[in-house]
């Protein structure tokens, strides 16, 4: 997955919204030309996430700016640690602040969370996916931050992958409609997009074994006992996606069930941002 295209723009975004049309608080007590130096200190335990992030925001600010990192993207930190150090003005250390930490505290509290679900499915072939439900305007440092914590990226968005979910498959008039209009429209705009379908009982499963046209079948809200019934049914003929309200508490026993992925919106959506610093040096 391409991130490179957005990151600039997210974070020029921030500048934009944070900065204003100056940093008064700076402009009207500390000299234009001080410099000085930071450092990022770790306040809790987590996998640190959104260093390279960082340092392209100082740099987005003053490309003359120092920038030392400590540590890499997906460690396992403690408290007391130190990520990196940023040395130059002053007034783009202060105006870079909140902007990274935002960003970082927010990245690492993701990376950790992934780790979590990742570290449970141990010794199984289920990988562990993120999803859409990404805090708008920050879904790519989102799904960075999964991919730092060991999980993998589902679609980027709507136009990287076709996935017909049921509000899709009832509008269509069923999963066969579906599965075989979106085959069709692939092949009249000359596409090069898989098709996953969102299934939600074995009777829809037995329908897309015989119509086929997919990459992957996503078994939505099934339980642990259908989940097995299905892979076994399906016998590897197309990739499999557990999905729907699937926790830590259960996510080993899905992954046991022989699923290639299992999607979890809550890496992104329900997490505890990682407590962080910036300070003088």
């Amino acid at each position: 997955m391409n991130y490179e295209p957005f990151i600039n723009s997210l974070i020029d975004l921030a500048i934009a919204e944070d900065i204003g049309n100056g940093d008064h608080s700076s402009l009207s007590c500390i000299p234009r030309s001080e410099t000085g130096a930071v450092h990022l200190m770790m306040k809790q335990n987590g996998i640190v996430a959104g260093t390279d992030i960082a340092k392209r925001v100082y740099h987005r600010l003053d490309p003359n700016v120092k920038f030392e990192a400590f540590k890499s993207d997906g460690k396992e930190l403690v408290f007391g640690d130190f990520v990196f150090k940023a040395e130059g003005n002053i007034h783009t250390l202060l105006q870079a602040e909140r902007i990274v930490l935002n960003i970082m505290q927010r990245m690492s509290g993701i990376a950790t969370q992934t780790r979590e679900y990742v570290n449970r499915c141990h010794g199984t072939n289920a990988k562990i996916l993120d999803t859409r439900k990404t805090t708008p305007g920050m879904r790519v440092f989102d799904k960075m931050a999964v991919k730092i914590g060991g999980g993998h990226n589902h679609r980027m968005g709507l136009f990287d992958m076709i996935m017909l979910k049921d509000n899709h498959i009832d509008f269509a008039g069923g999963i066969e409609s579906a599965i075989l209009k979106a085959n069709q429209y692939i092949k009249e705009k000359g596409l090069s997009i898989d098709i996953e379908v969102e299934t939600r009982s074995i009777e829809d499963i037995e329908i897309v074994l015989r119509v086929g046209g997919v990459r992957r079948i996503m078994l939505d809200n099934f339980s642990v006992e259908k989940t097995r019934e299905a892979v076994r049914l399906i016998n590897g003929k197309f990739e499999t996606e557990s999905s729907g309200g699937i926790t830590l508490d259960t996510i080993r026993d899905y992954a046991l069930c022989g699923v290639d992925y299992i999607s979890v919106g809550a890496i992104t959506h329900q997490i505890k941002s990682i407590d962080m610093n910036l300070k003088k040096v």
